[in-house]
Order: C-alpha cells, then structure tokens, then sequence
C-alpha cells in the first residue's frame, strides 16, 4: 500500500512538472554517484531546470497522452530528467559540458513544444546566444527596416534636386540662368522707381533748356543795344 501511494506521488509530481513546461532533457547518469547528480541538480536549478532522477515506468504513464509524449522514446536505462521552464539554450549548455567534465553523464534526447530532440539537437541548442542576446537582435532585425524607410524618406529631396538640376541643363540652363538673374534685378528694383527715375531725368532736361533760353535772351539784347548805339552816334554832325 505504502508503495503504491509513493508510485502515485511521482505520477502526479511528474504530471505537475509536464503542466507548467513543454520542454524537458533526457539523461543516463549511470556511474554517477548521489552527491555528483546533486550538484548537476543545483547548478540546473540556477538556471531555471529542475532536474531528477525517476523510474521510467511511472514518467511513461504521467506523460501519456501530454505534448511531452515523444519523450517515451528516450526512456531506457537510469533515467534523469530536467524539466526546463527557463533559458532552453542556458541549460543545453550546462549539460553538453557537464557530460565533457563526467563523460558518465549522457545526453539521451528530449522533447520541446511537442516534438522530440535528439541528442544533436540539443547540442544546437547549446551553441546558441543566450536569451537575451537573441531578443536584442531580433529587436535590431526589427528595427532594420524602419531605418531604412528613414534613410530612404531623407534622400528622397535630394534625389528629386539633383534630378531637377539635370533637367534644367539639359534644357538649357544658361537661358534658365539668365532669366534668373533678371527676375532678381525685378525684384531688387522696386515697382515706380524706374518710372520715377524716368520723369526726373525728363524735369531736368526741361529745366536745362530754360536755363540755356534765358541765357541766349540777355546775349540777344546786348547785340541790340550796341547795333542801336552805333546808328545814334553815325547820325549825329560831326562838329
């Protein structure tokens, strides 16, 4: 009775641990002492694993019929289980190393999001970037295009104004240039002062011209004045 209390303890421990992650690492520990499984247990659990030992005869009815399923297949011999509910990646690589340091430990296989692991495949895991690398370049990924876009928007004007630019030389740009100038010249000149300037030149030649009459005037009466002296004085006897 007291046996199979502690078979159903594991079942529904086992059960407990499939429910609250979809991925879990296989591992044959035979050779392993208690105290060296002990310590994988505790450098697993830093990083977010929990990892123990169980009969594959209890973890094969637990996860019947659960995602974690597929792990059937890696259930022979001393089995260790790591139920991973942190960093996939992180705990790939802690156990790839730890089976270098004690060639006893094995990977055997796993099971993630439904669908099964081999051996190499958690080796994959284990040379990717850790989590927070991945997330800042899939964050970078996203942010290509928009920088782009950016880059884009911003040579646009550019763009247009060289093009703009060829296209008034090859129209002609001189005469485009020319025309310029004189639009320039308009818009130095303000409207009425040409037409000012005009009427001004025009007063000061009229007053030019007096000035020439009345100087011609007094020229013309002196003439007279002389003529008319030198008949009076022929007409007097001489004495």
């Amino acid at each position: 009775m007291k046996i199979n209390t502690a078979k159903v303890a594991t079942i529904d421990e086992v059960k407990a641990k499939v429910s609250s992650t979809t991925t879990a690492v296989v591992t044959e520990y035979r050779g392993l002492t208690v105290a060296e499984i002990s310590g994988i247990r505790r450098q697993l659990r830093t990083l977010g694993a929990d990892y123990k030992v169980f009969k594959n005869t209890l973890v094969r009815r637990a996860i019947e019929g659960t995602d974690v399923e597929p792990m059937t297949a890696f259930l022979e011999g001393p089995t260790a289980i790591a139920f991973v509910e942190g960093d996939v990646s992180a705990v790939a690589k802690a156990l790839r190393d730890l089976t270098k340091a004690s060639p006893k430990l094995i990977l055997k296989g796993g099971v993630m999001d439904g669908k099964a692991l081999s051996a190499k495949d958690i080796a994959a895991l284990a040379d990717l970037p850790p989590r927070e690398v991945l997330l800042a370049q899939f964050a970078g990924a996203l942010a290509s295009p928009m920088r782009t876009m950016a880059s884009l928007l911003k040579a646009v004007p550019q763009n247009l104004a060289y093009g703009l630019s060829a296209l008034l030389e090859s129209k002609g740009g001189s005469v485009a240039t020319s025309s310029s100038d004189e639009t320039e010249s308009a818009a130095e000149t303000p409207a009425g002062v040409e037409e000012a300037a005009s009427a001004a030149s025009d007063d000061a030649a009229a007053d030019v011209a007096e000035v020439a009459v009345d100087a011609e005037a007094p020229a013309a009466d002196a003439e007279a004045e002389t003529t008319e002296t030198s008949e009076d004085v022929a007409s007097e006897p001489a004495e």
